[in-house]
């Protein structure tokens, strides 16, 4: 395994913690937010939710326009 491999896979592992403790949390989240606005907590749980794929695809566009970084 290259460093650039275990670098890639650390940074992986730190996406999923943190998106993983964002995930446990965001039931609270939506459900306290939801007493002051239903739409205010559709929106938040949709941005926390897409955020996890837009991470990935930005990091795919930037392998795309940064072949050589691989």
């Amino acid at each position: 395994m290259t460093s650039k491999d275990k670098a890639a896979a650390i940074a992986a592992g730190i996406i999923l913690l943190v998106f993983g403790l964002a995930m446990a949390f965001m039931p609270k989240l939506v459900l306290w937010l939801g007493q002051f606005s239903p739409l205010l907590a559709a929106v938040i749980g949709s941005l926390i939710l897409l955020s996890f794929f837009a991470i990935f695809w930005l990091r795919g566009r930037y392998q795309r326009r940064h072949p050589d970084d691989r």
